[in-house]
């Protein structure tokens, strides 16, 4: 009796130890791929690094991070990135909810729209923010030419010009490509929540609102935690698509902090400023996710 209890007691220990052993090769590769950056911008920021400067790399302290928070262009790049995050998040997460609970639904052909739905997201983000370009040209794109067909404002706009429009032009194309992964995340969030209790909702009479709200969405929340986090960290850290459809411009006008952390390193090869504009995104990282883990954490029961 007492070693049966031993066993028992014993078995979590060594199933957690075992669990422990499997995983430890990949989190080694992990830090070995992610320390070293890391650690090494770390170090940048504290000191003065340039490329076209060569020789000692002087400590400055926290004199890039001053440079940082005192810089009214860094200030307004994290309005942007921050106001962009917020309105593509939100309108990926709407149509993403939509699109997830459609093909939730059995209808014939469901099948075939849900890997339609993925068709956008499997396309290379090169070649979608490249395809967006084209057809938002006034000259040779499609945009124009389906505003003009039905006598619809923004014809003969030169969408990548201005700024307003070239920030509609790249929330057009971030959301074309990045829906579909918000979707199959709540899609299967959906999949997981037991039927028994929408035909207990249907017998206690609840509207279909009342069921949304008050079953589909609280089950649903794990599902839209993930969906959150990766979409939101994804928009704040957008580069790609700015660099290949706008590449900044007009101006400045449409640089993120990712953009002004790649011109730090690239263009400027400012590798000290560079440093603290990476350490600061990390952080701002670990802050959004944080917040997403306090106030969308299902409740313990």
């Amino acid at each position: 009796m007492s070693s049966a209890a031993s066993r028992t007691a014993a078995g979590p220990v060594g199933g957690r130890r075992l669990g422990y052993a499997l995983i430890a090769p990949t989190i080694a590769v992990l830090l070995a791929i992610t320390a070293f950056p890391l650690a090494y911008n770390v170090w940048n920021s504290f000191h003065r690094v340039k490329l076209l400067d060569p020789g000692s790399h002087p400590l400055t302290g926290l004199s890039n991070y001053r440079t940082l928070v005192t810089s009214s262009a860094f200030h307004a790049t994290f309005v942007r990135t921050v106001g962009y995050t917020v309105v593509s998040v939100a309108i990926e997460l709407a149509v993403g909810l939509g699109l997830a609970l459609i093909v939730h639904r059995a209808f014939a052909g469901r099948g075939l729209v849900r890997a339609a739905i993925l068709i956008p997201w499997a396309v290379p983000t090169v070649v979608s923010a490249m395809s967006w370009k084209t057809m938002f040209d006034p000259s040779s794109g499609f945009v124009d030419y389906l505003l003009r067909l039905f006598h619809l404002p923004g014809a003969h706009t030169t969408w990548l010009a201005h700024t307003w429009t070239a920030w509609a032009a790249v929330l057009v194309a971030d959301a074309w490509k990045n829906t579909p992964f918000m979707a199959i995340l709540l899609l299967a969030g959906l999949q997981v929540i037991p039927t028994d209790v929408y035909e207990a909702a249907t017998v206690d009479g609840a509207t279909a609102w009342q069921t949304f709200r008050r079953i589909t969405l609280p089950l649903l929340t794990p599902a839209l935690l993930v969906a959150l986090i990766f979409r939101t960290l994804s928009a704040f850290l957008i580069f790609d698509v700015i660099y290949i459809m706008t590449g900044g411009g007009p101006g400045s006008s449409t640089e993120t902090l990712s953009y002004v952390n790649w011109r730090a390193f690239l263009v400027d090869t400012d590798f000290g400023y560079g440093g603290a504009v990476s350490v600061s995104l990390v952080v701002m990282a670990l802050a959004i996710a944080f917040v997403y883990l306090r106030v969308l954490r299902p409740e313990e029961t």
